[in-house]
């Protein structure tokens, strides 16, 4: 059995950070067997101050910030939305931004660890809220952009700093994903479940009560409820989207926060293995060949049916959902369901 890596120390990471000024954190993170929490951790005092991670506090000092970028990101897709902070509502479980441009479903008790950051660049000084969770992996980030309130940010600094001005960092174990967990067993009364729903949120509480998950429940449950397609098509979805104008809701999350975009998209631009939407306001990046699996899903809710296209990374994870906008005067439901149905199939149903 190997000996543990150890853990670089704090002077030994800003060296390594020194050495690779252009390298992205993240990947600076993983080449040094650290947390991008960790990362920053080691810089407190040198542009980074450590914060209160706490929603209750960051929420509504973030809407004193002006127009910003909201970042919401897993290992194969970055959601980015540019707005302003309001409409917070608190809850103990879970908690929410809701607005137009910034929407967002917040998980607090994976709110951990928080930072202010200021680094100089070649674009000049630029300046972040970072939030990660108890493994010291990204759960949210508030980017401040140039129309952005300065006054507001000064303030920051003093309302939600807790004076800990230690540069090292300790986070448990990452938990693993979950792989699919299905139970063939409990089919019929998946199914018979499945079509009494009248309300998305109700899916996870059934896959819970059945001992199954998400992608275990997928799975199993075949038609009318869930079509396997071709990982691929994924391109075809977001281009038939954009061509058509038709008004999707672009879900992203991880453990803490869940990131979504309602509208239309206008501008693909594919590189390499991302797929880029690059609009005004809105920017995804997925990693089209981190999605192993793709399903287009149907559940019944009182408003009509609510069609989904998902994408599941090779362990398990979720890596977006895509539905069409459901509301009243601006129903794209009809539209969006015709673009499913024309995907492809997946040639192979996963096991």
């Amino acid at each position: 059995m190997s000996d543990p890596i150890e853990t670089p120390t704090p002077s030994a990471i800003r060296a390594a950070l020194a050495d690779s000024p252009k390298l992205r954190s993240r990947d600076l993170a993983n080449q040094l067997n650290i947390s991008e929490a960790q990362l920053l951790a080691a810089q407190t005092g040198r542009g980074v101050t450590r914060i209160s991670a706490d929603p209750d506090l960051l929420m509504p000092a973030a809407e004193t910030l002006g127009e910003v970028m909201a970042l919401t990101r897993v290992e194969a897709a970055v959601h980015e939305k540019v707005g302003h902070y309001a409409n917070y509502h608190s809850g103990p479980h879970a908690s929410m931004v809701l607005n137009e441009a910034i929407d967002l479903r917040i998980f607090p008790k994976h709110w951990v660890h928080g930072f202010l950051v200021e680094q100089e660049s070649d674009h000049g000084p630029r300046r972040s809220l970072q939030v990660f969770d108890a493994a010291g992996d990204a759960v949210h980030k508030i980017h401040l952009r140039e129309g952005s309130n300065l006054a507001g940010w000064t303030a920051l600094k003093e309302t939600l700093a807790t004076g800990d001005s230690s540069d090292r960092l300790e986070v448990r174990p990452r938990e693993p994903v979950e792989a699919a967990k299905s139970d063939p067993s409990k089919l019929e009364i998946l199914r018979k479940e499945w079509a009494r729903l009248t309300d998305t949120h109700q899916f996870l509480r059934l896959c819970s009560k059945l001992k199954m998950n998400r992608l275990g429940a997928y799975r199993i449950a075949g038609a009318p409820f869930v079509r396997a397609l071709n990982p691929m098509a994924v391109d075809t979805m977001l281009e038939v989207a954009r061509d058509r104008e038709t008004g999707i809701m672009l879900f992203v999350g991880n453990r803490g926060c869940i990131q979504i975009h309602s509208g239309p998209i206008h501008s693909l631009k594919p590189m390499g293995p991302w797929q880029n939407i690059m609009d005004p306001g809105f920017n995804l990046h997925l990693r089209r060949d981190k999605v192993a699996e793709l399903w287009a899903v149907e559940k019944p809710t009182q408003r009509g049916p609510a069609i989904s296209v998902e994408g599941f990374d090779a362990e398990g994870g979720l890596i977006f959902q895509c539905y069409g906008i459901g509301k009243e005067g601006n129903d794209h439901r009809p539209a969006w369901r015709e673009i499913v149905e024309a995907l492809p199939d997946s040639e192979q149903v996963p096991a």
